[in-house]
C-alpha cells in the first residue's frame, strides 16, 4: 500500500536499567521498558488522574545498543523514535 507510515515516537522514563544481550554472531540487542504517563482532571470531581502505559522497546542497532548500555539507567528520560513491529510469543 503506497503512502503508508509506520512511525512511533515515545518520550518517557526507563522503568529499569537497559538489558543488553549478545548473540553468538557478536551482534547485540538492547531491551528497554519505557513508561509514558498521561494526566487529566476528572470532570465530575476535579480530582487529578494519571495513567501510565508501559512499552517494550528493542534496539537492534549495535552502536545504539552500546550507547544505551553505557549511558542509560533506570529513571533516565528518553526520546525514542522507531517503527512498530508486533511480535508473537
Amino acid at each position: 500500500m503506497a503512502g503508508s507510515v509506520n512511525k512511533v515516537i515515545l518520550v518517557g522514563n526507563l522503568g529499569r536499567d537497559p538489558e543488553v544481550r549478545s548473540f553468538p554472531n557478536g551482534g547485540k540487542v538492547c531491551n528497554l521498558r519505557i513508561a509514558t504517563s498521561e494526566t487529566w482532571r476528572d470532570r465530575n470531581t476535579g480530582e487529578r488522574k494519571e495513567r501510565t502505559e508501559w512499552h517494550s522497546v528493542a534496539i537492534f542497532n549495535e552502536n545504539l545498543a552500546k550507547i544505551a548500555e553505557q549511558y542509560l539507567k533506570k529513571g533516565s528520560k528518553v526520546y525514542i523514535e522507531g517503527q512498530l513491529e508486533t511480535r508473537k510469543w
